[in-house]
């Protein structure tokens, strides 16, 4: 178990800096070197504490007066400051190091990916629940890690998404490990492919052979990851011999099956995460009928191919979160309709090839409107691609979707921009809630007509 020897340097002070913060201050210690490139803001500190600030360019200064480090995720650990630490005798920990190391949950549950995470992580507590086990979400899903150990419980189930981030560092694998689709995400962070993908592996690099180890076996690099695994390894996928076979209307494991036409979810993608979710509670000694049954009733999170309803005779579906090429290649590939797509956003330094080559081969998309910072590089690879459909680019989110208004009866206007939003919207909630806004609108004159 990790040693917090005083001053606890705690590295990066966003939302998991000052639950770091929380949490030591529980534990007992009272002095601490905050380090972070931003101003810090202090308050509510008890008297008896000593916090000394590091901030600016020379923020990692703070390291020479520290003996342990919790480096929030969002701080890159390769800086040569931080190799220095080490060097010297420095213990850099993060958030998902200490959970792991200090949780009394009855077993925890990992999840990571390049999609899906937050859709697999909800539809294992939405089971669990409905099979009334206890258990609780955190980690990249809304609660910091260590959020949780201030109710924790040996009763209870913890299921943690997990991102490239939070695993680059972590040397300890939870007890199922769930690995969905991975391709490439965040190579304005990583740097590169291969280390963004070797950063997932540590999600299942340390477990044994009492562990689980859960991943989709038709992307390559999922595969090569579980291969890494110790554990008893349990698939999924649309080829043979896997554990869960997802097709284009369901799933099938053993004698069970689930169709699609009877869940909320709309889009064949979310079998994959179904399937994931099957198998982690499968490992958990979950009633698999049940399991099933409680998938049936589980409503997508917001801005995940999120179907807001039909008004004029035009389905609107809200993928705002789809800030990657891949998810937005997963979504059009469920759409069933004649359909518009509103695409783009700030710049990530993605590869739009793929994506480009799938739209061109789309016979039921009839209209692409561009926004953001990518639109000109998106609308260069749709040309080279051979994309022969109407394309345009337009200057904010409501001139794009009245554009593809003119799809028209019969058929469906899709947000899903395969980018961030920055520029255009401080996040993809933002983003999401403007599309939202703009279909409430249309409703509204729809029914008023």
């Amino acid at each position: 178990m990790t040693n917090l020897v005083a001053p606890v340097g705690i590295l990066g002070f966003g939302i998991e800096g000052k639950s770091t913060l929380r949490y030591l201050l529980r534990e007992g210690i009272r002095h601490f070197v905050i380090m972070d490139k931003n101003p810090v803001n202090l308050s509510g500190i008890p008297e008896n504490v000593r916090i000394d600030v590091s901030t600016g360019e020379k923020y990692l200064d703070g390291l020479l007066d520290c003996v342990t480090v919790v480096r929030s995720a969002g701080v890159f650990p390769m800086l040569p400051e931080i190799f220095q630490f080490q060097k010297n005798g420095g213990i850099l920990t993060s958030q998902i190091s200490l959970y792991l190391e200090r949780t009394r949950a009855k077993t925890v549950v990992g999840v990571t990916g390049t999609l899906g995470k937050g859709s697999c992580v909800s539809l294992i507590r939405h089971a669990l629940e409905f099979c009334k086990q206890p258990c609780i979400i955190g980690g990249n899903f809304g609660v910091p890690a260590l959020d949780l150990l201030e109710s924790d419980s040996p009763e209870r189930v913890s299921i943690l998404e997990l991102s490239s981030f939070q695993l680059m560092t972590l040397a300890q694998s939870p007890h199922i490990a769930v690995v969905l689709r991975v391709s490439s995400e965040h190579l304005d962070w990583h740097r590169s492919v291969e280390e963004y993908r070797d950063a997932k592996a540590n999600l299942v690099r340390w477990q044994k052979c009492h562990d689980f180890c859960i991943y989709l076996k038709d992307a390559l690099p999922s595969h090569e990851i579980a291969l890494q695994s110790g554990a008893t390894r349990w698939s999924f996928g649309h080829g043979d011999n896997v554990d869960v076979t997802v097709d284009d209307v369901g799933l099938t494991a053993g004698g069970l099956h689930l169709s699609l036409v009877d869940c909320k979810v709309r889009g064949i993608y979310q079998l994959e995460n179904m399937a994931a979710a099957f198998l982690a509670c499968k490992a958990l000694g979950a009633d698999l009928r049940q399991v099933l049954e409680a998938f049936k009733s589980y409503e997508t999170l917001p801005f995940r191919m999120e179907f807001k309803g039909e008004f004029g005779g035009i389905e609107f579906y809200n993928d705002s979160y789809a800030t990657r090429p891949d998810a937005t290649m997963a979504a059009v590939k469920s759409m069933k309709r004649p359909f518009t797509l509103i695409l783009g956003g700030s710049e990530k330094n993605a590869d739009f090839t793929e994506l480009a080559t799938v739209l061109a081969k789309t016979e039921n998309l009839q209209k692409v409107s561009l926004i953001g910072d990518t639109a000109t590089r998106m609308k260069m690879a749709l040309q080279e691609a051979h994309f022969t459909k109407p394309m345009q680019i337009f200057p904010d989110m409501d001139k794009a979707f009245a554009d593809c208004l003119s799809i028209g009866k019969g058929g469906t206007v899709m947000l899903s921009p395969a980018c961030a939003s920055f520029g255009l919207f401080k996040n993809y909630k933002a983003r999401g809630e403007a599309f939202d806004r703009l279909v409430k609108t249309f409703a509204a004159t729809v029914s008023a007509k």
